[in-house]
Order: structure tokens, then sequence, then C-alpha cells
């Protein structure tokens, strides 16, 4: 349309010089255009005109003007929003890499790392944008944007925005919010939460691991019927080398009703498995500390020795009413000069696998801990008394304190049981050093 495409460049010529046309949809076109003020490539999009009608400037920008709060490393920030001859558009960087749908239609199907990768990144994204009242409602290969390796979620501001107005309006448009393979069974209803974008999230997962969405059809309503009766496709059939934690993981983000799925993105994303293997999570360090950084991902196994040791004695029965086989592991306390090697949150991580290998043990769930964390708040920050309280609040009978100390040719992780009732500790502090690439207790 070349005479739309000429209003608009007369329209923003103050602010933007409109180059060309990049890529266009159901709901808006999006164009290349310098910011002349800034001197740098943004992508402007422009919404649909019957689609601009129904929704309405004002209902426009009130929309936008959420999503332009959220500042997150994973989602695409807005730059500017506005209206011009009639036009309602806003403005984002121009990201000069690909979207995740050009790569899968050219790749068919990603590594397990690689699509696990990406999934943390976008639950990450919408974890945040969901505990700042925002649902994204549109989640799928083509709003995730590839740059540098790095996943950026787009389009929080449109789907908010054309959400407002309501299916009836939007029906009139020929516009539906959504896209069928990856929407939800209850978004057809307009019943969404987080839940929803989780959902999508894992259709997302699926497809990067099997090479198409769970569920296709041959029309819309095909696809949303299949959602409604058929079972899960298994992904191990599709792909046998998925590891049957992840087809766990994503079969629990596609239960068919809300409360089955994970009840945050941040639990989706903290459910599938870490590094290598899928055992624990990969360090990523400068290069200078790359031989320590070898040397501690290979001394895993001696972390798990000290919970052992830990474990051994420190099972003994007492008479105080709380849970002697649950455990709250606290983060390690990060103590040293030298630039930290392995994180507290790493290491108290290690230390809960370790203690899930013993039967009659249990470690209190992380999330149950975070909420805790939230309750009790946090101005105690890691004094014994402070987590002697939350494992109270918790139930749990013994809390584990660990130390992580960090030198520039080792690093020291010094770990003690105590009592939650008496307060005191049980049994010798043991340590645990990991230097010279050997881990030695």
């Amino acid at each position: 349309m070349p005479e739309a495409f000429d209003r608009l460049r007369s329209a923003l010529a103050d602010r933007y010089t409109i180059e060309r046309e990049i890529d266009h949809g159901g709901m808006a076109t999006v164009y290349l255009a310098h910011d002349t003020k800034h001197d740098r490539k943004v992508a402007v999009k422009v919404l649909r005109p019957k689609l601009a009608a129904v929704i309405g400037a004002e209902r426009f920008f009130q929309e936008i003007r959420v999503t332009a709060n959220l500042q997150h490393p994973h989602i695409l920030p807005l730059h500017d929003s506005g209206e011009a001859d009639s036009f309602l558009y806003y403005v984002m960087p121009y990201v000069e890499g690909e979207s995740l749908r050009k790569k899968l239609d050219r790749e068919m199907q990603l590594s397990i790392e690689e699509s696990v990768e990406i999934t943390r990144a976008v639950a990450s994204a919408l974890d945040y944008a969901h505990r700042h009242g925002v649902i994204h409602r549109d989640v799928k290969p083509a709003n995730i944007l590839l740059l540098e390796g790095q996943a950026v979620v787009a389009d929080f501001g449109i789907a908010l925005a054309v959400s407002a107005a309501g299916s009836e309006q939007l029906t009139e448009t020929g516009v539906s919010l959504g896209t069928p393979e990856y929407m939800s069974p209850e978004q057809g209803q307009g019943h969404v939460d987080g839940r929803s974008d989780i959902y999508s999230l894992g259709c997302v997962l699926y497809e990067m691991l099997a090479g198409e969405p769970p569920f296709t059809g041959p029309s819309s309503q095909a696809v949303i019927a299949r959602k409604l009766s058929d079972q899960i496709p298994s992904l191990r059939t599709v792909r046998e080398a998925v590891p049957v934690s992840i087809e766990a993981t994503i079969e629990k983000a596609l239960a068919k009703v809300p409360a089955d799925r994970f009840s945050t993105a941040f639990e989706f994303a903290e459910a599938l498995p870490y590094g290598v293997g899928f055992e624990a999570p990969v360090l990523k360090t400068p290069a200078h500390h790359k031989r320590l950084s070898r040397a501690l991902v290979g001394s895993v196994a001696a972390i798990v020795i000290v919970a052992l040791l830990i474990f051994a004695v420190s099972n003994k029965p007492r008479a105080v009413a709380l849970d002697p086989t649950l455990y709250v592991i606290a983060p390690c306390e990060e103590v040293g000069q030298a630039a930290p090697i392995l994180s507290g949150e790493q290491c108290a991580l290690y230390l809960s696998r370790a203690f899930r290998r013993w039967n009659e043990v249990a470690v209190a769930d992380k999330f149950l801990v975070t909420d805790a964390r939230n309750r009790v708040g946090s101005d105690g920050g890691l004094t014994p008394r402070y987590w002697l309280d939350l494992a109270r609040t918790l139930g749990a009978g013994r809390l584990v304190r660990s130390a992580v100390s960090h030198f520039p040719d080792s690093v020291f992780v010094s770990s003690a049981v105590f009592d939650v009732g008496s307060g005191e500790r049980i049994g010798d502090r043991h340590t645990v050093t990991l230097s010279g690439g050997l881990g030695s207790v």
C-alpha cells in the first residue's frame, strides 16, 4: 500500500525516517526506521487501521504505558509510542538478529541445551512481567528474538493493548489475540493469567525439540479441539535423546487445567535441568578463572561428600516438635577478596542435590523457602537467628548454613548443621577445599 507508506513517512518525518517494511502480521506492520534524534536504527510497529480504530488512542496509550515500565534483560524495551495521522505506533530497538521462528524454519529442531537455555531466558522475562501484573498472551517463536545468542521477548505492548479491546470488537476486525498452536485451552474463553503464558512457552519448548508444536491441525478450530481432547504427543517418541525430566516438565507446563501447571514461570524454569548432562549448573567465569572453574565443575563430588559427612553427624533424633528429617539449605555466605567463582546460590544448589540422594531426608522446596523469605522479610540477612526463624516457619528441624570463601587460587566451602529447635550446632563444621584441579575433604 504505497499511499499508506507515504502517509506514514510524512507523519513521522520529524522524528523517524521510515526506510522499509521488514515484517507484517495480523495485527501490525513493522518498519525499519532511523531515529533522527538519537541517530540509531529502530523498529516502528504500526497497528492495522481497523485494529487501531477498535482499540482507540486512549486505551492504546494506557496499556502501552504499563509495558513501557518493564525493564528486564530478556524483554525488548519500548523506546516511544504515539499517534500520527490516525496511525497508532510504538518504537522498539532494531534487533540485528533473527526471530526464533526464522531459526526454526531453517533448522527445524534445536539442540537440547540451546532449547533449554532459550526457554529459561523467556521464562525469566515472563516471570518478571507477571510479577508486575503483565500477561503477554501471545508467546510464540515469532515473538522471541535472538540477539547474539540471547533470547529477548517482544510485543508485550501490543498484546496488552489488543486484549483490552475485547473479543467481540476484535472479531469485527478479523483479528484474534494469540496463535492457536501456542494458545492455552482457556485463552479462547478470555480467562487468562500467568499460567496461560507458561502453557504457550511449553508449546515453544516442545517445538524446539520435536520440530513442530504439540498440537497441529488444518484449521484453528481443529487445533483448539485437539488441545481440549487429545493427550500430549509423546516427545521422546519423536526424539528419544530428550531426557525424561525435560519431557515431564513440558507435560506439566502443558496441563489442560491451569491449576495442574507450574504456578509461576520461575518454577517452570527451575524444573528444567541444568548444564552438560543436565545434572548441575554450568559455571560461567572469566577467562583467567577457567582452570579453577574446571576444577569446581569437576569437584561437585567433593561437595557431595561434604553433605554426606554432614548427614552422618546430624541425623540424630530430638524432642522438639519439628520434623528432624526436613532440612533447609540456606544460600552460602560469600566471603574473601578474590572474584567469586562459585556463587552462594550455586553452592546451596549443590548441597541440596546431595541431600536429596538420601532416603528419609527431605530438603525444603526452594520455592517454599523463597515464599517464607518474602513473608519473614530480609532484614535479618544471613544471620543464624534469621534462618532459624525461617526454618521454623517451614516446620524444618534442621538448618544447613555454609560459607564459600574465594581466594586467588582456591575456594573453601565450609558447612554446618544446626538443630532448629535449640539453635545449637550439631557435630563439627566440615570444610572442602577446591584448588589446583583437585577437591579434597
